[in-house]
């Protein structure tokens, strides 16, 4: 017979705390919806407005194809050139990048008409407005285009303000009107050079105008937010400022994008040194990282400069180059990143599914054990470690470095339970 368990407390006083905290529980409700459910792209690709055609896709595709079969054409090459174990993980590593480039060589392309684009007469740019928004409604309508797509217009500085809030205006009107009134699914767009929240806050501003002139949905279009300046981190009153970027943009933040060389640049960084490993990034990271967890805002990590082009040594150099910074940048958690060159795919992809493949037996047998209640394991998560077991699975299989089929025979778990476990809402 069970003892009535003798307390202190009635029920008043829990109902006092409820209804003290009420406005604390409903504000980090608010602030930290947690992870959206969605997929996040492992790269961007920016390609300037004025070279983006209808088959750009395809060209890096080839282009990178290219490159690996000229540079590794089979497993022993890749191990080779990136310093990797020959074995059959990077037999299979090689095969899935292989498909890759054929199958999907672009997952995130982001058309501008910043830095890679310059200044041109208005003629000019708004031309180019519109044939980006009609390759991105052809994309988005005969499934031929990446994931994820959309243009990165110039910043909300003075000076050039007043053009990029028109190329906005002029892609999202002949966009809107080439996609049938619906704005494509993957739709992105990118708000660089911020250093200042009310400069988020006039991007939230422009879109909900839209939004309104056009009768969509409120808070339909997101953006993303490049981190360029020291601002950006930090204020002149010692706060945080990047966190405050997110309160400005009222919900439309998608992402906040480390923009590695002009960041380096505002810190005083030679040009040299300038790279997403130096400590000046790190501490801009870490300050982004901190700022977005548990909002549902993504993090993007930035770019290299040293190109894969040239005599097979040089390829090679630069591909483990990179390699080495993507690989870094995924044990941060810094899932996604920039790439400038159609050659950066295959050790972009490399990196990706060797760090992936790596670690999905240990990570699915680890969760299996969870999920099953099972004791006796050398390791005794908890569920804030699962949220992050099962995320690392469903990213793996997201990017492609793992089957669906695969992840679910190693856990024992369906897709619908790995999203519950991550936190995802499926």
């Amino acid at each position: 017979m069970r003892r009535s368990a003798a307390t202190t407390f009635d029920s008043t006083l829990t109902e006092r705390l409820t209804a003290r905290l009420a406005g604390v529980d409903a504000d980090l409700a608010r602030r930290y919806p947690g992870d959206p459910g969605t997929r996040q792209p492992v790269h961007t690709v920016y390609v300037p407005a004025d070279v983006v055609a209808a088959d750009t896709v395809r060209s890096w595709g080839e282009r990178a194809l290219a490159a690996l079969d000229e540079h590794a054409p089979d497993a022993e090459a890749l191990a080779a050139a990136l310093g990797l174990p020959d074995g059959p993980e990077t037999a299979a590593v090689h095969d899935r990048v292989r498909a890759k480039l054929a199958r999907e060589p672009v997952e995130d392309l982001r058309i501008d008409f910043e830095d890679g684009y310059g200044h041109r007469s208005d003629a000019e740019e708004d031309e180019a407005a519109c044939r980006a928004a009609e390759l991105t409604a052809a994309w988005a309508a005969d499934g031929g285009g990446p994931s994820f797509v959309g243009i990165r217009a110039k910043c909300m500085e003075a000076a050039v303000r007043d053009r990029g809030v028109r190329t906005l205006d002029v892609f999202l009107t002949r966009l809107l009107a080439a996609a049938g009134g619906r704005l494509p699914a993957g739709l992105v767009l990118t708000l660089p050079k911020v250093s200042h929240a009310e400069q988020v806050a006039a991007m939230a501003e422009v879109t909900g105008e839209f939004e309104k002139a056009h009768g969509l949905d409120a808070g339909r279009i997101r953006f993303e937010v490049q981190i360029e300046t020291a601002q950006a981190i930090l204020g002149p009153d010692g706060r945080a400022t990047v966190a405050r970027l997110l309160d400005a943009g009222e919900g439309r933040v998608s992402a906040l994008h480390y923009g590695t060389f002009d960041y380096s640049a505002a810190c005083g960084v030679a040009p040299a040194h300038q790279a997403p490993d130096h400590p000046a990034a790190d501490h801009a990271k870490a300050v982004m990282q901190v700022a977005v967890a548990g909002t549902g805002v993504r993090l993007s990590d930035g770019s290299t400069n040293i190109l894969p082009v040239g005599p097979r040594e040089r390829v090679h150099a630069a591909w483990r180059h990179h390699h080495a910074l993507v690989r870094r940048a995924l044990a941060r958690a810094y899932y996604q990143g920039w790439d400038m060159h159609p050659a950066h795919l295959p050790s972009r992809y490399a990196a990706v599914y060797g760090f992936y493949r790596e670690g999905l037996g240990p990570a699915a047998a680890r969760l299996a054990a969870y999920a099953h209640g099972e004791a006796g394991g050398a390791v005794l998560d908890e569920p804030a470690t699962a949220r992050a077991l099962s995320g690392f699975l469903l990213r793996a299989a997201d990017c492609g470095a793992a089957d669906g089929a695969e992840v679910a025979r190693l856990t024992g778990l369906t897709r619908p339970e790995l999203d519950a476990l991550a936190g995802r809402a499926g």
